[in-house]
């Protein structure tokens, strides 16, 4: 089967097209086999790629294969789910080991990573959304305010932070989003869009919508310490990547969050896209064998939205 490796660690131009043996039916016991449609290209690929994560991915060296995200067809049945049946999730992949990402024809899945896509959500679409969508959730989970609780999320513009809007609107949060484009933003959910620039500069939009403060931060842009005083005393914040965790003070809770694969909350999530109760939005679709192209275009920030790969 066609896979693109890293080769080694560096720029776009270190992703090659390759051929790997296709996995077969119940040669690792508890997965099965998803041939693929889509993947995504997430930030974090290009970050591993680039060499950035290297302490963090332990023995694992190159040649191994990128890739979280996906949409095909299921190739062995799962539990609930027949063989043939569209499905999605995302590769736990750093925490897998495996090298065995999703810029591949054919993949082993975990069932419990899989939620079905519903028969009008096309693969691409549906590709677009595991990871972000899961990730950007589960940071308000961590949040752990009440309802009408005031929450400014950073990168409101990026594909975590508009998700992260649309979930915290909808648990009832009161959303500030930091952005450059306001009508957007708007339409997901938030109440106020504060423009980017300097963290002053977005505290004293902060201080606008909230006098008082915010409850809780997703800081979905990784602008860190900085962004503190826009807390209030005892309030949440919470961080997109270790990379840059602010060092907790007055009583505020800092935490990070790290998407985890949930079907059934996914499989909810594919509804709403289907339904149009939640959005998402795509960039560019590229073939799987343009992998370097669609780095080289997510680096350089070509059109914001996130950019998936047909197989």
């Amino acid at each position: 089967m066609r896979v693109v490796e890293v080769t080694a660690y560096g720029g776009p131009e270190v992703l090659r097209m390759a051929r790997r043996p296709e996995p077969e039916a119940g040669d690792v016991p508890g997965r099965v086999r998803v041939r693929l449609k889509a993947a995504a290209v997430n930030q974090a690929d290009l970050k591993i790629r680039s060499g950035r994560f290297a302490a963090g991915l332990g023995d694992l060296a190159p040649p191994f294969v990128l890739g979280y995200d996906f949409a095909g067809r299921l190739l062995d049945p799962a539990p609930g789910l027949p063989e043939g049946t569209r499905v999605a999730g995302f590769v736990p992949w750093v925490a897998e080991g495996t090298g065995e990402g999703t810029y591949a024809e054919v993949i082993r899945a975990d069932p419990t990573w899989l939620a079905p896509i519903p028969d009008d959500v096309d693969f691409t679409t549906a590709a677009s959304v595991p990871l972000s969508s899961l990730t950007a959730a589960q940071a308000i989970d961590l949040l752990d305010l009440p309802a009408g609780a005031s929450v400014l999320i950073t990168g409101a513009g990026g594909v975590l932070g508009r998700f992260a809007v649309q979930h915290a609107s909808a648990a009832g949060y009161r959303v500030a989003a930091v952005a450059g484009d306001e009508s957007d933003v708007h339409l997901l959910g938030a109440e106020v869009v504060i423009p980017r620039g300097a963290p002053e500069e977005v505290i004293t939009g902060v201080l606008g919508f909230a006098p008082e403060r915010v409850d809780g931060v997703f800081d979905a842009a990784l602008i860190g310490d900085s962004l503190l005083p826009a807390v209030k005393d005892g309030g949440a914040f919470v961080s997109a990547s270790g990379e840059r965790v602010p060092i907790a003070e007055r009583d505020i809770t800092v935490r990070v969050v790290v998407g985890h694969p949930d079907s059934a909350r996914l499989k909810g999530m594919l509804e709403k896209i289907d339904s149009r109760e939640l959005a998402t939005r795509m960039a560019d679709v590229l073939p799987l064998e343009e992998a370097a192209e669609a780095h080289r275009r997510a680096e350089a920030g070509h059109r914001p939205g996130r950019i998936v790969l047909m197989i």
